[in-house]
């Protein structure tokens, strides 16, 4: 059933419920000095009561139907009733699904006809006790739908703004993964290029060499490029595209043919972390050696990968290193910052007191189980 058939059925029951209610109330209503239902009563309470049944599809037509019901009915001098409720849902209706403009253009015209009994039966000093009562069942519901809709409106408003965040930040996501993957692989090739270049007249198989790397690094950063991607497209079936620490060994080859010795120690119980913690502490690392290959005068690294009872730290050194070029807090830095302050971690990234630059990040990872 869609969900417009469940509004369908939705009104048709509440029409049915008001009706029971409705018929079953006015015949027993005893109002001193009214009229006693009757069958013209009866069916004037029907009519008000049915045409809900189509509330939400003729909400205006509906209104008017209960209105000139309602009046016709009280007009004729019958007891109060029920048939008032039906009113009442009819004008809660309008100022809940209708522009404010229409609906209030709607009540106006509801709220003088249910006054004309007034003016009929009332004296001219006692007419205020008939106004106030009239007045109370039209702004009341009115009242209470304009309430609704703008509750409505403010949960729609929400959601959509909840939308534009995910969107906005799935987009930097996925700008971040991009950008650890393509510049890794171009450091790699630059320094590799920049090798064969300075090679290639006195040593052309050392300059072969060079390129052959070149090729495999772009080939790898090309494929894991792919794989960030297919992974946006299809996040639940991707785990392996973002699975990460596991891929170390990977990098180390990579940087060593770049011509930097990466040296990779663990402390404590290697275990499966949480893909989202997995994923940024192999990025972190990616991204660190690929500063100090890009920055730094030496040519070793040390990652230390510690694992904690709730926690996973990852640290990247180049011990003893004079940094060329300071990286200070560019994209690189300021995208392992966020990393890690998304997962409720700590980083640090400043120089070394004996040379050389430190990254380190604490990222949380829940009990052990």
């Amino acid at each position: 059933m869609t969900r417009t058939q469940r509004t369908y059925v939705a009104d048709g029951i509440w029409a049915l419920g008001l009706l029971g209610v409705g018929l079953v109330g006015t015949a027993f209503a005893d109002t001193p000095g009214r009229r006693p239902a009757d069958a013209v009563a009866l069916g004037l309470v029907a009519l008000a009561a049915l045409v809900l049944a189509v509330r939400r599809r003729r909400p205006l037509v509906v209104l008017a139907v209960a209105a000139a019901s309602t009046s016709t009915y009280l007009l004729l001098g019958y007891t109060y009733g029920p048939i008032l409720a039906c009113l009442f849902v009819a004008v809660h209706t309008v100022a809940r699904h209708l522009p404010p403009r229409t609906a209030g253009r709607a009540a106006v015209p509801v709220f003088a006809v249910l006054l004309a009994h007034v003016f009929r039966e009332s004296s001219p000093d006692r007419l205020w006790l008939g106004v106030v009562p009239a007045a109370a069942w039209v702004a009341v519901p009115y009242a209470v739908g304009t309430a609704a809709r703008l509750a409505q409106q403010s949960r729609a408003q929400a959601r959509a703004e909840m939308l534009r965040e995910q969107i906005h930040d799935e987009r930097m996501r996925v700008a971040q993964e991009v950008h650890d993957v393509v510049g890794h692989g171009l450091a790699a090739i630059k320094m590799q290029a920049d090798v064969a270049l300075h090679v290639l007249s006195r040593r052309p198989e050392q300059a072969e060499t060079a390129l052959r790397t070149i090729s495999t690094t772009s080939a790898g950063a090309l494929e894991e490029l792919r794989a960030t991607l297919y992974s946006v497209r299809h996040r639940e079936e991707s785990r392996t595209a973002t699975s990460g620490l596991e891929r170390l060994p990977g990098l180390v080859e990579r940087m060593s043919h770049a011509g930097l010795q990466v040296r990779v120690v663990t402390d404590g119980e290697p275990r499966t972390l949480p893909a989202a913690v997995d994923l940024a502490a192999y990025r972190i690392v990616q991204e660190s050696v690929t500063n100090v290959l890009r920055h730094a005068d030496t040519s070793t690294a040390t990652v230390r990968v510690s694992y904690g009872a709730d926690a996973v730290t990852v640290q990247v050194t180049n011990p003893g290193g004079r940094v060329r070029v300071h990286p200070g807090e560019g994209t690189g830095i300021a995208g392992m910052r966020e990393r890690v302050a998304a997962l409720g971690g700590t980083f640090t990234a400043q120089p070394d007191p004996d040379g050389g630059y430190r990254v380190r990040a604490t990222i949380p990872t829940g009990s052990r189980p």
